[in-house]
């Protein structure tokens, strides 16, 4: 058939977009498995790239964000992050993210983490960043979020990761990489003194 793809050792053979809103796009592919069987494959395409915040206070502190999550139905505490526009650089997005969250405003940032989520069935991907050199401000949430804001050493919220408090995906990976990357002398000077994994 020769509008036929290849994805890999995958084959798709059509494929067909059954639903869309302004943030996802669902898209049904008929396909050939890489054994060569006759399938489907359903993927969720996101219309924005992820973008969260490790902010890092001047005394070693992070803050935590608390709100409701729809799909699960359960209270979740999380880093500061959101969705982005993926014309614009994330930090861009990461910026605007911090400020409508806390309020904070950051001097400095530094990308450390990409990563992909339930890279199986979705194509989002995923940008981290410490920001430091905080600078305190109103929050302006939309009208979606009802947010509770903490703040909080930074060894309690990695913590909170390793006794299952802290569920979300995303801010499990950047806590647990940020210490990793401390522990192996890899983040910023300042921010390793700030969270004193340097003197």
């Amino acid at each position: 058939m020769a509008d036929e793809q290849r994805r890999g050792p995958w084959t798709i053979r059509a494929s067909r977009q059954v639903y869309d809103n302004p943030w996802i796009r669902v898209t049904e592919h008929d396909v050939l498995r890489p054994g060569g069987n006759p399938g489907i494959y359903g993927v969720c395409g996101m219309k924005g790239i992820a973008v969260g915040a490790v902010p890092i206070d001047a005394d070693g502190s992070t803050w935590l964000v608390g709100q409701h999550r729809f799909p699960r139905d359960y209270y979740s505490w999380e880093l500061p992050e959101g969705g982005g526009d993926p014309a614009l650089p994330p930090v861009e997005s990461a910026r605007r993210e911090l400020r409508e969250e806390t309020g904070l405003a950051a001097a400095h940032w530094h990308e450390f983490l990409r990563t992909d989520f339930s890279n199986a069935v979705t194509d989002e991907i995923g940008f981290g960043f410490l920001a430091w050199g905080l600078q305190p401000g109103t929050a302006d949430p939309d009208d979606g979020e009802m947010l509770e804001i903490r703040r909080l050493p930074f060894a309690e919220a990695l913590e909170m990761v390793l006794d299952g408090t802290i569920r979300d995906a995303f801010s499990q990976m950047m806590l647990l990489k940020v210490d990793a990357l401390g522990r192996r002398g890899r983040l910023p000077p300042a921010v390793a003194v700030l969270l004193g994994y340097a003197t």
